[in-house]
């Protein structure tokens, strides 16, 4: 491996054990603008998307690839929502709490990219794939993702606010 290969190896654990020990602690869920990530980040994805727009057509396999992704995506989203910690407080604010569970969710998916990477490097014209391709199906994946996260999160916390119970929420006494 080159130095420029181990500098991020070195690098993830640090940033790993900080993102772990900044979750420890309860945030305040504020329902009311779990849309706004969503409303940034799928516009600069799909301006991103939109700018491959160069590369020759896609085929139908690459369609199909991205129709994978997003529901793969969002999936993903759903899990990783189920997996936040809401809880109650008595003056009705709303706590949430990521899980370590969703954070190996996400390195679990950097790897994979990082390992898919190195392999496309190698084999990409032998199995005839578009870079481009794959590419986009990531950023489809992280559309599918986030906006699926942030409406699970959505509906418990508006479930909750309205005086209902969600197995996934924990009421603080």
């Amino acid at each position: 491996m080159t130095q420029q290969q181990l500098i991020p190896l070195a690098v993830i654990p640090v940033v790993l054990v900080l993102v772990l020990l900044r979750n420890r602690r309860k945030r305040v869920l504020r329902p009311q603008y779990l849309w706004v990530m969503p409303a940034i980040v799928v516009p600069l994805i799909c301006a991103g998307l939109w700018a491959t727009t160069q590369h020759p057509q896609f085929g139908p396999l690459a369609y199909v690839a991205f129709i994978a992704a997003l529901v793969l995506g969002a999936a993903a989203g759903w899990w990783r929502g189920k997996t936040i910690t809401i809880e109650k407080e008595p003056d009705g604010s709303l706590k949430a709490q990521a899980s370590p569970l969703g954070l190996a969710l996400i390195v679990g998916l950097l790897a994979a990219r990082t390992g898919l990477r190195e392999v496309m490097q190698e084999n990409a014209a032998a199995w005839h794939l578009d870079a481009v391709v794959i590419t986009d199906a990531f950023m489809i994946f992280a559309i599918g993702l986030i906006v699926a996260q942030r409406l699970e999160m959505y509906l418990r916390a508006r479930r909750v606010l309205a005086g209902g119970t969600d197995e996934h929420v924990e009421v603080a006494a």
